[in-house]
């Protein structure tokens, strides 16, 4: 299953949303042209990621937050850039710019701590947006449970789209996010699983007051769980324009 879009309209502009994004893109951009050898790595790593052994002896703290804008490769980038697009507007709706912007440091940061508690002596470097933007999935899941996200199905070469309910896809990815931190080693590296389930309950939380300034439970029995305004509708797959070439006998 792998989500691409949603049918949660946004009301304004989400302007943090695309200036996150565009930062992301040029931190690692900036990235790929000018480490050209692990030694260079290495220093960026050592300077700019969250180490959690360097957390618990008091040092570089402001890794927590430069940390949430490098990334891995450019797979490990462009997965965490659509999770931001698709659910990161409609936050910044609820919570005006400048509340999303300190929701998704908060959130980071948040994220990064839940890292360093699962392994506060490894010296294995965090890097990555996905515990901010597992934050946002966090309070997404709270305001727009029953929201539709249209995912991917991928059956060996069948692929299928096919709308399911926000709740499902995000509670079906927290569940993975902890049964992998169960089965994971922090001292090996690897996936920062407790970052992600730990920011994506960390997000849930820190969107309750906006939940209950909507009437809270009252607000889903209004909605439904459902987006307020009405859904975007997708319309079919067009066909193709392109003519078919027969080929020749």
């Amino acid at each position: 299953m792998f989500p691409f879009r949603d049918h949660n309209p946004s009301a304004t502009t989400p302007v943090v949303t695309w200036l996150l994004i565009l930062v992301n893109v040029a931190v690692h951009l900036w990235q790929v042209a000018a480490i050209q050898s692990e030694a260079q790595l290495y220093y960026l790593y050592n300077a700019y990621a969250m180490i959690p052994a360097e957390i618990s002896a008091g040092q570089d703290l402001p890794t927590l937050v430069t940390s949430t804008f490098l990334h891995g490769g450019w797979m490990h980038l462009i997965g965490n850039m659509l999770f931001l697009h698709i659910f990161g507007d409609n936050l910044e709706d609820a919570l005006g710019r400048l509340g999303f912007l300190a929701f998704y440091l908060l959130g980071g940061i948040g994220a990064g701590l839940c890292q360093w508690a699962s392994g506060p002596l490894s010296p294995i470097p965090t890097v990555g947006a996905s515990g901010a933007i597992a934050a946002v999935m966090g309070g997404y899941l709270l305001l727009f449970p029953k929201a539709r996200v249209d995912v991917l199905i991928f059956i060996i070469i069948i692929i299928r789209i096919i709308p399911v309910p926000a709740w499902i896809l995000l509670i079906l990815w927290l569940g993975l996010q902890v049964v992998g931190g169960v089965g994971a080693d922090p001292l090996t590296g690897g996936v920062a699983y407790w970052a992600h389930a730990g920011g994506f309950l960390i997000g849930f939380v820190m969107m309750v007051p906006a939940w209950a300034r909507r009437g809270g439970a009252g607000w889903w029995r209004r909605t439904d769980g459902h987006p307020p305004h009405p859904e975007t509708v997708v319309g079919p797959l067009a066909p193709s324009r392109v003519p078919t070439v027969r080929r020749r006998r």
